[in-house]
């Protein structure tokens, strides 16, 4: 079965399916196959609970030929299927990749733009090789702007991302110290997330870009652009950047707050901005929509409790990320003393030993805190250390049943940061404050 027969099946459907959990009556179902799963061996569940047709790979499981259609490999065809509508449908898309900020900038993005379009963007942080498809076969006929967030830990992910969406727009948050395994370092990094600036340039396609960081700067000078930030030959001016406490962009006269934390979150803003401007959005609806927008899923959240006050920004963590928020936490007017709760930076490979031990030393520096590392890695890095304000703990039981064993006096009247890797899950710590 080719692809424009898939299509068909698909313009049949409301929309596509990979998981039997949370399968969608009239849906066009996947079988795609996992480390631990083979969905083929679902196939019949996916019917009984509603989809109209089942895309599989597995001859010796079909049943029924009518509903359940055979491809050599369910997960190419899925890619295939998405590039297929994306060209059908010829609306603009904005591509958005980096090593930090992707998730928030996306989402601030889609908050003014949808204030004069019918947008439809990654959901959460579905931005691999499975949620790019997904979301490219969510755009529809209403649809006026896509915007496609673009994750990888791997060389040559983002160069495949983009022949599958084919993006009019482009935008880079950063280059930064995350999946350094992966990527082979720094450098590796920095060449994977230009592989969105490549493909542009290529189909001669626009990049926005933020001119007060070089190397973006540096990377986009051969092809259109569009820029921002606070140099006068900008395209978009920035007069003003502020995080005390909360990111603050001051534009043409107007200051526009938000609910975001730190001078990392006011240049997502500025992006957004921009890219507001690009689209002829009126900018008192970017002012209302920026003000607005709430993060959520662990994001740079202010949370008040009783008399303490903390920054849960749990989602993710590299040396890039842990960098930033550790100095806009640094910088905050508060009289009241610090809490420092900090799980493992994974994915840093060979590098993970250095860039732990130099988040410990910094922290070692800061007078009038408790630090609480937590996971293997940051355990490693305990070696020498003796100061009585800092602790370590190998997993979150431990530091949980520390916590316990000396009551949640520790987090009285103080000001807390939560911050690490998915992995680590230290959200958890809310329950023991």
């Amino acid at each position: 079965m080719d692809i424009t027969e898939i299509y068909q099946c698909f313009l049949q459907c409301d929309g596509v399916s990979t998981d039997t959990r949370n399968i969608h009556p009239n849906s066009l179902f996947f079988a795609l196959k996992g480390d631990n799963f083979d969905a083929n061996e679902f196939a019949q569940d996916a019917l009984n609970k509603g989809a109209a047709f089942v895309i599989m790979d597995n001859k010796k499981l079909i049943t029924d030929p009518a509903k359940m259609l055979y491809v050599p490999d369910a997960l190419g065809a899925l890619q295939q299927l998405a590039k297929h509508h994306r060209q059908q449908l010829g609306l603009p898309i904005i591509a958005l990749t980096g090593s930090n900020g992707k998730t928030t900038s996306k989402e601030l993005i889609a908050t003014v733009l949808s204030k004069k379009y019918k947008v439809t963007a990654t959901k959460g942080n579905l931005n691999n090789h499975i949620g790019v498809p997904l979301t490219l076969l969510s755009l529809t006929e209403e649809t006026d702007l896509g915007i496609i967030e673009m994750g990888a830990n791997h060389k040559q992910e983002i160069a495949f991302l983009c022949e599958l969406a084919d993006p009019d727009f482009g935008y880079i948050t950063n280059f930064g110290k995350a999946h350094l395994d992966g990527f082979g370092g720094f450098e590796g990094v920095i060449k994977a997330k230009s592989e969105l600036y490549d493909y542009l340039e290529d189909n001669y396609k626009t990049a926005f870009v933020n001119l007060d960081d070089p190397r973006q700067d540096a990377k986009t000078m051969t092809f259109s652009r569009y820029t921002f930030g606070r140099d006068s030959s900008a395209d978009i001016v920035i007069e003003q950047l502020e995080a005390q406490p909360n990111a603050t962009v001051y534009y043409k006269g107007e200051i526009i707050n938000s609910n975001l934390t730190g001078i990392y979150n006011a240049t997502n803003i500025a992006a957004a901005l921009t890219i507001g401007q690009f689209f002829n959005v009126d900018l008192n609806d970017i002012k209302e929509a920026i003000e607005h927008y709430i993060p959520t899923n662990n994001r740079s959240q202010w949370i008040t409790k009783e008399d303490s006050m903390i920054l849960l920004d749990a989602y993710n963590a590299n040396p890039s990320s842990m960098d930033a928020v550790l100095t806009n936490f640094d910088q905050l007017n508060d009289q009241r003393d610090k809490v420092f709760v900090l799980g493992d930076m994974l994915e840093l490979g060979k590098e993970g030993y250095k860039e732990h031990k130099d988040i410990v030393t910094r922290l070692s520096d800061v007078k009038n805190k408790t630090a609480y590392f937590i996971g293997r890695e940051f355990f490693k890095a305990s070696i020498n250390v003796t100061q009585k304000d800092i602790h370590f703990f190998e997993t979150f039981d431990l530091f949980k049943q520390h916590i316990l064993d000396h009551s949640n006096e520790v987090f009285k009247n103080k000001l807390i940061l939560i911050k690490g890797s998915r992995g680590i899950a230290l959200e958890r710590t809310l329950d023991l404050i």
